[in-house]
């Protein structure tokens, strides 16, 4: 969720649907980024205010993953700056991983700064969480799947998120996790359950972009209500709402939910 575009109401709702945990990736601000200084602060902000904000207002337990997201990547010049500076913030106590990054135009530029990144967490042994583009996803999700087995890298620490039922076979070519964000112009709660009725729960995760656009940050607890609604077992919902996503982010030593 991106937490940082929301009211502390919002972390008092989430709480009171079920939710003690979350993780803020670094995404697109709204409007692209000037200088790689905003991005540093922005990190700080997710790191330290956000984290602190979770826990004031309802007793999150509030963890970031920072990284330079596709969109920005086509600016070289800032983009090169905020990736060598990137390393000292996922040494930080809350970040988990490094994300989100991927494609959005698929520019060379675009390839350069996930390949780059995608080494980063490598060396690191951190999760990451992969953003596929907009348009043209399958054909992007292709080249993304690629360039990881180009890169060699411990695809069980990868999450590609954003799938459709345009994307799953694509991604499932691969030992990564595969995450679904429930949100407008995405994927909704009733295709994401359609799908994990037909593809299994294993290394499956569903996710909400909470951000300033039309969203919701309860729409993974709304979809594990669905999912009870329409007959499955407890064990199976909660594998995918609060196993899969502990495991995945438990690859981390910074992360240390526990239930």
């Amino acid at each position: 969720m991106h937490m940082v575009s929301r009211s502390t109401s919002d972390y008092e709702r989430a709480r009171l649907a079920g939710v003690e945990c979350c993780v803020e990736p670094a995404f697109w601000s709204g409007t692209d980024k000037q200088h790689a200084a905003s991005f540093f602060d922005y990190f700080e902000q997710i790191i330290e205010f956000e984290t602190d904000r979770a826990e004031r207002a309802a007793g999150i337990d509030h963890y970031v993953t920072v990284g330079l997201e596709p969109k920005e990547a086509n600016y070289p010049e800032m983009a090169e700056a905020v990736m060598d500076g990137l390393p000292e913030y996922l040494d930080r106590e809350h970040v988990v991983g490094l994300g989100e990054i991927g494609l959005d135009q698929g520019t060379e530029a675009e390839e350069y700064a996930f390949r780059r990144q995608l080494r980063m967490a490598e060396e690191r042994e951190l999760p990451v969480i992969i953003h596929t583009p907009h348009t043209q996803k399958p054909e992007g999700t292709e080249r993304l799947v690629e360039m990881i087995q180009d890169e060699d890298v411990t695809e069980e620490r990868i999450v590609i998120d954003h799938n459709t039922e345009n994307t799953v076979d694509i991604s499932l070519q691969t030992d990564c996790w595969l995450g679904f964000t429930l949100y407008p112009g995405k994927i909704d709660a009733e295709t994401t359950i359609d799908i994990l009725e037909e593809y299994g729960t294993d290394r499956m995760l569903l996710n909400s972009a909470a951000d300033w656009d039309p969203s919701d940050p309860l729409a993974v607890p709304k979809a594990r209500d669905k999912m009870l609604d329409r007959g499955w077992d407890r064990d199976e919902v909660r594998k995918v709402v609060c196993d899969n996503p502990r495991e995945f982010f438990g690859q981390s030593p910074n992360f240390h939910y526990e239930l």
